[in-house]
């Protein structure tokens, strides 16, 4: 018997099961996620670990390629830290691109091993500079001056050097120091003097430069008792034209010496002159006589006036004070004499109106000269000093014109004769 219970328009069968199809509906939608998050999670896992390890071999293998091209190419820890100022350059010309005023370095100090060599500059230890100069000696002092003393020194190998040891007054003296390390292991020319090696060691600061038998120009011109012949000067001038000329056209960019004079010019054992003391030295320019501003620093009576006035520095401002050392080599008097009388004191001023008088020329000439020089030299000379001391940098000549002026008078002079290099025609690598 069937019993039907009515609740309101509803009749309920007792005897028949609940319908069951929503809940398996139910069950049905729940434990496809689980399975899936079940799957998916160990799988992101397994694939992030695979991503970590992917990226930790590739930076391994990374460092191993550095390594090896750095093993190869013969650069040491110091050259290849990016932060270092000594950045090793492979160029076949002369790339001076690094600025000299790049903070950081590599210098040793306590507890690191100097390298032996530095593209091809010695790094001596400060112990080894004792050892060379008998723990600088009065005796070995060779020359004395703002920037530090200079002795005489001999190294382990027996090679005769100069020892610059440098005072350190400030950031200046620093910068000077590694000015010239970087510029002069970056160039060279057979008509700047070579840099041999360099200490840094500690506090120390030292240059270990070629030795110049000969000492200074300018102790020649003005303080020796037998002063140098007309042939000789005529063929400084051309030594020195040449190592400007190298260093304006054949570097890239141009280097501005900035302090270029007759007591930064040096004589070997031949009084061939070499010039030297780049602790001033800019980088110029990309720029065809492109300017830079900077601090105006130098030696009154050498500065071009632009420069002093304004602090605007090209390599014009170097032709400007080679042309004051050609007044000094044709005159014998230095660039400010107040001890001369007045209208006398400044050499440029006063010369600059006579260079062009052919009859006061021969007045002008230094007495230790007479009777050894042509007038028709005479001229071509006062003519090119004349033009480098232009008050309007825009007329004075390029370095390059001036070499080719002055070497027909080389050639032509019986006390000296053909030289078997009298033009810089190629651009020189840096050493290695």
């Amino acid at each position: 018997m069937e019993t039907n219970i009515t609740a309101g328009n509803d009749t309920i069968n007792p005897h028949h099961s609940p319908p069951q199809v929503t809940t398996h509906n139910h069950h049905h939608d729940i434990l496809p996620t689980t399975t899936i998050l079940t799957i998916v999670i160990p799988i992101i896992i397994v694939l992030l670990l695979l991503a970590i390890l992917l990226v930790i071999v590739m930076l391994r293998r990374l460092k191993s390629a550095k390594n090896t091209s750095s093993s190869s190419s013969g650069s040491n820890n110091c050259l290849t830290n990016s932060n270092c100022l000594f950045n090793a350059h492979a160029h076949s010309t002369v790339n001076i691109n690094a600025s000299p005023e790049v903070k950081g370095g590599c210098f040793y100090g306590p507890g690191r091993n100097p390298p032996a060599k530095f593209r091809g500059v010695q790094v001596f230890t400060y112990k080894e500079l004792e050892l060379a100069t008998d723990n600088f000696s009065e005796a070995n002092v060779i020359g004395n001056g703002d920037f530090g003393v200079i002795y005489r020194g001999v190294l382990i190998d027996g090679t005769v050097a100069a020892v610059k040891k440098l005072h350190r007054e400030g950031k200046q003296g620093e910068r000077a120091f590694r000015v010239e390390v970087d510029l002069l292991s970056r160039l060279y020319c057979p008509y700047l003097v070579q840099l041999l090696g360099y200490c840094a060691d500690q506090h120390h600061r030292l240059l270990i430069m070629e030795f110049m038998p000969n000492a200074t120009l300018h102790r020649h011109l003005h303080h020796h008792p037998r002063p140098l012949n007309w042939g000789v000067r005529l063929r400084v001038a051309l030594d020195c034209a040449k190592a400007l000329e190298f260093l304006h056209e054949h570097s890239l960019p141009s280097v501005i010496h900035r302090d270029f004079k007759s007591s930064n010019i040096l004589l070997d054992e031949n009084f061939r002159a070499k010039v030297s003391d780049f602790g001033l030295a800019k980088t110029g320019s990309d720029k065809i006589n492109g300017q830079i501003s900077t601090r105006v620093l130098g030696t009154t009576g050498y500065l071009a006036p632009e420069y002093a006035s304004t602090g605007k520095l090209t390599t014009k401002s170097d032709v400007y004070s080679y042309g004051v050392v050609l007044l000094e080599l044709l005159t014998g008097r230095v660039p400010v004499d107040t001890k001369r009388p007045p209208g006398e004191h400044v050499l440029v001023s006063w010369a600059l109106p006579r260079l062009t008088n052919r009859e006061k020329i021969e007045e002008m000439v230094d007495p230790y000269l007479q009777c050894q020089y042509s007038k028709k030299d005479l001229i071509q000379v006062a003519a090119i000093a004349a033009m480098c001391v232009q008050p309007e940098a825009d007329y004075r000549p390029l370095m390059t014109d001036v070499v080719q002026s002055l070497i027909p008078l080389v050639k032509n002079h019986p006390s000296l004769g053909p030289s078997s290099s009298l033009r810089f025609n190629q651009r020189v690598s840096p050493k290695a």
